[in-house]
């Protein structure tokens, strides 16, 4: 197997800086703001010393300390102010860039295409939302603010240390260059360690996100030990990588303390001799030490910044990578260049089909075989279509490429005559309601989830639909009625396929997809619903997966599809007589429909 250990990182690793960057670039001014306040106090903690000089030489001299003292007064007050204002600035900074790195993969994650989506665990997903965009706040807010103030504040009081005394200051800058490099080869284990823990993070999001939604298959396997195991397992590597970044991050500050603590007492050791040679004045070697003790606040903030930074150019990573999802836009829609197909006017749109697949062939991956292979099918603009056939015969795919979830790899899709590839997604969607085989509930209210589709429909239309799919008496037990909160422990799964097929008929669209849309319904409700297909197939098209028996005898035409191929159509009668496949099949939901009938009396 080959080696996957990414190669080694220099302290500020320019590509990944580069996308950190991107992030607070569109903030630049607010930073340099925040910057300019930053330097205006470090401005004022580097006086402090010199003044303090003032009031020492003043104390020597018996002159007056009314100067000095109202000047450390000033200091005291101003830098209250502009740290305050500072902090202020930078905090709000990093909110919005929060705000607008979770807006943008929010977007992005809703917009991309949903075999993009579905190739990565959703709770991986959700962490770089939540987890990652926490440490690209303090990245982007303080690192690059605190580097640069701590890089300047470090410099300044070296200077005015050099400006004291040269010789305790070549003892100084020979202590922190020694710190410095130390750290210099502690920080790319530091980042790695981040990175590594928050990849884990996101794999326990996501293990943990698929659990729950299987609670109960994992309870009746008993398999509850198990799974926590499995969980649990990442949250330890996780944690195992926290640690590690956790003992270099410590050692790092170590290095750091302790390099300047040496050099305070290298300060204190030349310097008494220097003062006791006549070579050193007592108050430069208190305002030295002073400036030395300075030094502590610069060497703390770069290295706490440092390693913010390296936080924060791993999470940035992790969220840039999310750019990399296809987008329905980049997948398909109308071609650049292209001149659309000509709009068919009404009197041809009367006699044409409102879908057609001509022979279509699709994959879910590039590596993939073809899970339906050249099917050509004709919907026409009224009446029901039944697609039969055993499981994995591709009826779900032929869904899939309707609703533009999947492209095809050979072939085309006609919407009223036109390319597909004339139409943009949400074009093609406006036209087609669709019920999915498992009917998940929309976070929110019982109205959000019927006025997904439409939002505009009246107080009448949901009664109306409601009534249709015999769901008003529940609605009536409900303690806010429309507006009570749903989830899916809340309701049954009769009753979630019945709310998301009252939310395609409010659409009144051009073609009813419904996949197995009375799975889950009993026999007087699903009489409700083939009443509902009925009325609606008399004015529009009604595109049906079916696997009851009840559903398939109604339909005007039934196509049979195996091993991804259309294998007969017709009716009911003629399917019987002329394809074996089909009569199996019958003879299957005759016998299914039997012992359900059994089991109920």
């Amino acid at each position: 197997m080959a080696d996957s250990t990414p190669p080694p990182r220099t302290v500020l690793d320019a590509p990944r800086l580069r996308v950190l960057w991107s992030f607070a670039r569109p903030h630049r001014r607010t930073l340099a703001a925040g910057l300019g306040l930053a330097l205006a106090g470090s401005a004022l903690g580097l006086a402090t010393p010199m003044i303090t000089k003032w009031v020492l030489d003043a104390l020597n001299d018996s002159a007056s300390l009314t100067g000095p003292v109202t000047a450390l007064f000033v200091l005291l007050v101003v830098g209250a102010a502009v740290s305050y204002r500072q902090w202020c600035m930078l905090g709000t900074l990093g909110e919005r860039v929060v705000l607008e790195a979770r807006e943008s993969m929010v977007r992005r994650f809703l917009q991309a295409t949903v075999p993009a989506l579905t190739r990565r665990p959703t709770g991986e997903l959700v962490t770089r939302v939540t987890s990652d965009t926490v440490l690209l706040r303090e990245a982007t807010a303080q690192s690059f603010v605190g580097l640069v103030n701590g890089a300047v504040m470090l410099v300044g009081s070296l200077v005015l240390m050099g400006v004291l005394d040269l010789v305790l200051f070549g003892t100084t800058v020979a202590a922190v260059a020694v710190t410095g490099a130390l750290f210099a080869l502690l920080m790319p284990g530091i980042g790695k360690a981040q990175q590594r823990a928050q990849e884990h993070i996101g794999l326990l999001g996501g293990r943990l996100e698929g659990t729950l939604r299987a609670i109960r298959t994992v309870k009746v396997s008993r398999a509850e030990d198990r799974a926590a195991e499995r969980i649990v397992a990442d949250a330890r590597s996780a944690a195992e990588y926290g640690i590690r970044a956790v003992r270099q991050e410590a050692l790092a500050w170590t290095v750091a303390g302790s390099g300047i603590q040496l050099a305070i007492i290298a300060i204190l050791g030349v310097g008494a001799w220097r003062v006791g040679a006549g070579d050193l004045e007592v108050s430069s070697l208190i305002a030295f030490l002073l400036y030395a003790f300075t030094l502590m606040e610069p060497v703390s903030t770069l290295s706490q910044n440092l390693t913010s930074l390296q936080a924060g150019m791993a999470a940035a990573e992790r969220i840039r990578q999310t750019a990399d999802l296809t987008g329905e836009d980049a997948a398909g829609g109308p071609a650049r260049g292209t001149s659309p197909t000509r709009p068919a006017d009404a009197d041809d749109r009367a006699h044409m089909p409102v879908l057609e697949l001509r022979g279509v062939s699709a994959a879910y991956g590039p590596d993939a075989g073809n899970a339906v292979t050249d099917v050509r099918l004709a919907i026409p603009r009224r009446g029901h279509t039944a697609i039969v056939g055993p499981s994995g015969a591709g009826k779900t795919t032929l869904f899939s490429l309707v609703l533009r979830f999947l492209e095809p790899v050979d072939g085309e899709l006609l919407l009223n005559g036109r390319p597909y590839r004339d139409h943009s997604h949400s074009e093609v969607r406006a036209r087609l309601a669709y019920v999915e085989q498992d009917t998940p509930v929309v976070p929110g209210t019982l109205r959000d989830n019927l006025l997904l589709a439409r939002p505009d429909a009246t107080e009448e239309e949901l009664r109306r639909v409601l009534r249709d799919v015999r769901l008003t008496d529940k609605v009536d037990t409900l303690d806010s009625g429309l507006d009570s909160p749903l989830s899916s422990a809340h309701v049954s799964g009769g009753e979630r396929q019945r709310i998301a097929l009252a939310r395609a008929l409010l659409r009144t669209p051009e073609v009813l997809l419904l996949d197995e849309a009375t799975a889950q319904l009993d026999g007087l409700t699903e009489a409700a619903v083939q009443d509902c297909i009925r009325s609606r197939a008399a004015t529009g098209a009604v595109v049906t997966v079916a696997h009851r028996l009840s559903t398939v005898v109604d339909a005007d035409l039934i196509v049979v599809m195996e091993a991804g191929r259309i294998r007969a159509r017709g009716t009911h009668e003629e399917l019987l007589e002329s394809d074996p496949l089909y009569r199996e099949l019958v003879a299957a939901l005759r016998l299914a429909t039997t012992s359900a009938a059994a089991e109920v009396a």
